[in-house]
């Protein structure tokens, strides 16, 4: 009997990235992939510990395999990612019915540790692989050129780990220190995805931006290299740090016409206070004065951003300075959280004294601020004109396809002759919700 896995990924594009990568060595070793976690003889968690919330629906989600695991014992259960980083083996003392526990640097010997749990072994892989200096290859060279394409669309991890350590932050004891691949490493995968297809890569990393391979290599020449392949149409990253984004990155953004006019830009606080607290190393001054050379470098870009209301010592005229933020720079979406504290990072030492309350009436006032200026924008692209790259077909009307504007809006676009993967100009007739409608012509 064939074995299936099944992969349930909690979290941002880097780990539905990594669950690719697992599907992939998975596959190697004579899996396929499986519907349903009942159809399943390996079921792998891949977690995020980000926040409180994504954490506990890994617990929660844990327990509805019980009855999986009662009825077929030998079918295997594994939880990967920052959640197990974090956990370690406790997860295996808090659920009896998982098997195997890996972080983040173990992902590509989840063969060699499955074979351990088939041998009778409950497995908990958390070392952390060796920091080999600035510069580390740390997709293994057989993986290199194997880069999976959804479509037309692929993903390059370019750095792991970060250094930032902003006090809120887990994400450097979950991912580690930061590592930046080599540039022709990066190079060859992209290559070889857009040989494969891809008309759309994303560079990925924790702070993207602050790759970094030698002294005169950095994110600017790695983005100005990949923007340049032969074959590629569309090129994205997430996610940057305001810190590390300059105007020399704004005048490439304008400079190559294959990056996408669209930026994930999170500046998380809207009073310098808070920002202190955070450690973010930026300033709001700073910020919006990166924010008004983009926009005038690159006109009608598209800025996104993530923001956290209730941080220990945000007081109400703090809140408002984030409200400020919101209607100056007109965010095309914004991931509001309320603050939750993370172990053993440096605000987790503070006095969480916002009250939930607070927090609730705070991302209530974020979110139906964000929904008036969404719809003020939306309403700003009726008439206009569109690059739309086409990734589906509408699941409800014959002849209408879905597809995602440069700025990388929502649209379904009505037009004979369009099929998946085209990059077609549209008109923008009207919207809907979030998303834009629009005609091909």
């Amino acid at each position: 009997m064939t074995p299936r896995v099944y992969i349930k990924t909690f979290g941002c594009q880097m780990n539905e990235h990594d669950s690719q990568r697992m599907l992939d060595l998975l596959v190697d070793s004579g899996y396929l992939p499986a519907a349903s976690p009942e159809e399943a003889t390996l079921i792998v968690l891949n977690t995020c510990s980000v926040r409180h919330n994504p954490e506990n629906k890994v617990f929660s989600f844990l327990g509805t395999l019980r009855g999986i695991k009662q009825q077929r014992p030998e079918t295997m259960v594994a939880v990967a990612g920052c959640v197990a980083q974090q956990e370690g083996r406790h997860i295996l003392q808090r659920e009896h019915l998982v098997d195997l526990v890996f972080g983040p640097d173990q992902m590509f010997h989840l063969p060699e540790l499955l074979g351990r749990v088939r041998a009778g072994e409950r497995v908990c892989a958390t070392d952390w692989l060796p920091r080999e200096g600035r510069t580390q290859n740390f997709i293994p060279e057989e993986w290199v050129e194997r880069g999976h394409v959804e479509g037309f669309k692929a993903y390059i991890a370019i750095t792991k780990g970060c250094n930032n350590l902003c006090s809120f932050c887990i994400v450097p004891r979950t991912r580690g220190r930061e590592v930046s691949r080599d540039p022709e490493n990066i190079l060859r995968d992209a290559r070889s995805l857009v040989a494969r297809g891809a008309k759309e890569i994303w560079l990925l990393g924790q702070n993207v931006n602050s790759y970094r391979a030698a002294e005169d290599f950095g994110f600017y020449e790695l983005l100005d290299a990949v923007s340049q392949i032969e074959g590629l149409a569309r090129l994205r990253f997430t996610s940057p740090h305001p810190k590390d984004w300059n105007n020399a990155l704004s005048d490439l953004m304008a400079a190559r016409p294959a990056v996408c006019g669209q930026l994930h830009l999170p500046f998380q606080a809207g009073a310098d206070p808070v920002l202190k607290a955070m450690r973010r190393r930026h300033s709001i001054a700073e910020y919006l004065e990166k924010v008004r050379y983009l926009r005038h470098a690159v006109p009608g870009v598209e800025i996104s951003t993530d923001l956290i209301v209730g941080f220990p010592g945000e007081t109400d005229e703090n809140f408002e300075g984030t409200l400020t933020v919101l209607r100056e720079v007109r965010f095309s979406q914004v991931f509001p959280f309320k603050y939750s504290p993370r172990p053993e990072t440096a605000a987790a030492a503070l006095i969480d004294d916002v009250p939930r309350e607070t927090k609730d009436a705070r991302l209530a006032r974020v979110i139906a601020l964000q929904e008036e200026i969404n719809r003020d924008c939306q309403q700003a692209l009726v008439g206009t004109e569109q690059k739309v790259l086409i990734d589906a077909a509408h699941p409800r009307k014959p002849g209408w396809m879905n597809g995602r504007t440069d700025g990388y809006r929502a649209i379904t676009v009505k037009g004979d002759a369009i099929t998946l993967g085209d990059l077609v100009r549209v008109r923008v007739t009207g919207h809907e919700g979030h998303w834009l409608v629009g005609e091909r012509f």
